[in-house]
């Protein structure tokens, strides 16, 4: 009986062993992740940045005409200062 308890104990360790060296496994596995996630996130900010920047550069014109697309956003804050100005009255 004292045999076959020892060999339940001994069996009981080895399966707690082999189940502590999977959760170790998957906690690395999920800090990886967690670390991807963050890289992917962080290049799906950039990449949304550059797509705006590209809009807005398109909707002005810049791309060809640089200087035709700086006189309008010279005009656009002219006119968004005018209305400062009367909002402030």
């Amino acid at each position: 009986m004292l045999e076959s308890l020892r060999k339940d104990i001994e069996k009981l360790i080895s399966l707690y062993e082999a189940e502590k060296a999977e959760r170790m496994r998957l906690q690395s596995l999920l800090d990886e992740c967690k670390a991807e996630n963050e890289a992917r996130g962080k290049q799906i900010g950039d990449l949304e940045q550059q797509v705006n920047n590209l809009q807005l550069s398109e909707a002005f014109g810049a791309g060809a005409d640089r200087a035709g697309a700086k006189e309008k956003i010279e005009r656009l804050i002219k006119e968004i200062d005018k209305c400062v100005s009367l909002l402030d009255k």
